[in-house]
């Protein structure tokens, strides 16, 4: 993955604007992944639930044989946005700060369960 920025504009907190991959790349694309932990107990909290949510792609990702180095790519969905700050935090324990992948960030009304605040999906190259 090479992360650039367009000439003139002002540099992101956090994400690349554009990252190219190199050809013949094998891609992966994880499902959307929420709070819920193996034991299916739900965290309470932004910090605990976003750090819950990197735990489960960490895992999606290892069983396609990729890792956080290889991701170009997150979609955030939230439930509100006071607490950006509490999930970029999270984020930056598990992404490469110096050449983070894009990003997009949704507010949407609600999650598939009341008690989940966020949800994360993946692309990574390999």
């Amino acid at each position: 993955m090479v992360p650039f920025d367009f000439p003139g504009e002002p540099s992101p907190n956090g994400y690349s604007n554009v990252v190219t991959i190199h050809p013949g790349s094998r891609l992966v694309w994880t499902s959307g992944q929420v709070a819920a932990g193996p034991d299916g107990v739900v965290p309470s909290g932004w910090a605990e639930q976003t750090r819950q949510v990197f735990r489960n792609l960490g895992a999606a990702l290892e069983q396609a044989g990729a890792t956080w180095a290889d991701v170009v790519k997150l979609t955030f969905y939230v439930v509100d946005t006071d607490e950006l700050p509490t999930v970029r935090a999270v984020r930056d324990e598990f992404v490469n700060v110096a050449a983070p992948p894009t990003s997009t960030l949704v507010k949407v009304a609600g999650l598939f369960r009341p008690e989940f605040l966020v949800e994360v999906e993946a692309v990574a190259a390999l």
